[in-house]
């Protein structure tokens, strides 16, 4: 049975918990570390806790580091619902009501006025950064921000895709041509609810190391490592297909951010349109990989772009790799045509991933 905190936030351009559990099971044994420096929800470092390895995450995105330190330092359910509880107890709605009409016209349409009061308190009062518990509570949150309008009372906002948060223009100008309201949702009830759902699922037993870091960063981390990195099984941004920062700027809203989207405020290295920006951008991860990673340690790659064919992405990945200044030898590429996915369904006439390459390298030093 799938983990159910596997798909406690989805979002645009995710792998799948298989694509990690087989390269996980086919290169390490338990007990051995696994890195992903691009944690993105987690998936890489959750499922290696799953099947008794020990993980490192590292990504600089808000969204990214609250969803995998959620998922790999999951607290127990009572104490869970203990800080819901206290939460409750001390929200004032009279404090926050004054500030939903001070929050522009796109929350006024996205959310129903108790909901916004309560998102705009736990916004506020949440501390995901440094507490395990209220991370999960800020994910829990994340995973239920918007999405469609159901009978199931799942999602808190408007008419909207769960995968990412369209633009406030676009949006506030679909729901008034078709007419649609917020749902009146209780967050309070939703996030206990939520709490129920996930944990049906027990949590792993260990706990992973989760950096709210640039992968630049990682060689200067070397000493707060668990132990030697056997394999790195990660997601680059793709590129030129997605701006993760403008499409997930409502869950970023939600953890401190702009009420606005953004692009280049968290990360430069968002979306690359220029090739040579991009092969350095790899060149840079390959040099903290080559700083981090064991003697024989392996790498896996799974890289994306609408714009150049499958040979040129694996030649540009293999010489890059040269950057690690260790001997790098190229194993195998398994290559994905995309059609037709997921963007599609938010974006008429997008092109999507057109070509996706999974690369498996070993350092032979």
């Amino acid at each position: 049975m799938r983990h159910r905190f596997h798909s406690l936030c989805p979002y645009f351009a995710m792998f799948p918990e298989s694509f990690a559990a087989e390269w996980i099971d086919s290169l390490t044994a338990p007990g051995d570390v696994v890195l992903d420096p691009f944690s993105g929800r987690g998936t890489t470092a959750f499922q290696a806790l799953l099947m008794g390895r020990r993980s490192v995450a590292c990504d600089v995105n808000d969204v990214a580091f609250c969803l995998t330190k959620a998922k790999t330092n999951a607290p127990k359910l009572f104490a869970l619902r203990r800080r819901i509880t206290q939460l409750e107890r001390q929200f004032d709605s009279g404090a926050y009501r004054p500030r939903v009409e001070e929050n522009g016209e796109f929350f006024r349409h996205a959310f129903a006025p108790r909901t916004l009061e309560q998102l705009l308190y736990l916004r506020d009062v949440v501390k995901w950064r440094e507490s395990n518990v209220d991370a999960m509570i800020a994910a829990l949150i994340l995973g239920s921000l918007h999405g469609e309008i159901d009978a199931s009372q799942t999602y808190l906002s408007n008419q909207m895709p769960r995968t990412i948060s369209t633009k406030p223009a676009y949006s506030v100008r679909y729901w008034k041509q078709h007419g649609l309201t917020p749902p009146d949702r209780d967050v309070f009830r939703v996030l206990r609810d939520r709490a129920a759902f996930r944990y049906e699922s027990d949590p792993p037993k260990g706990k992973a190391l989760v950096f709210h870091k640039d992968m630049r960063e990682l060689p200067r981390l070397r000493n707060k490592l668990p132990g030697h990195i056997r394999a790195a099984i990660t997601s680059p941004p793709y590129f030129d297909v997605t701006n993760f920062e403008e499409d997930q700027w409502l869950r970023l809203w939600l953890l401190g951010g702009p009420p606005y989207p953004t692009r280049n405020r968290v990360s430069r290295d968002d979306r690359h349109t220029y090739e040579q920006s991009y092969w350095s951008f790899i060149a840079d991860m390959w040099r903290s990989l080559g700083t981090v990673l064991s003697p024989k340690a392996h790498v896996i790659i799974r890289i994306g772009s609408t714009r150049v064919d499958a040979g040129h992405l694996e030649r540009a990945l293999t010489a890059c790799s040269r950057f690690s200044e260790r001997r790098v030898r190229h194993l195998s590429t398994s290559v994905s045509a995309l059609r037709h996915r997921q963007t599609d369904a938010f974006r008429p006439g997008s092109k999507g991933i057109g070509i996706e390459a999974d690369c498996h390298y070993r350092f032979d030093d």
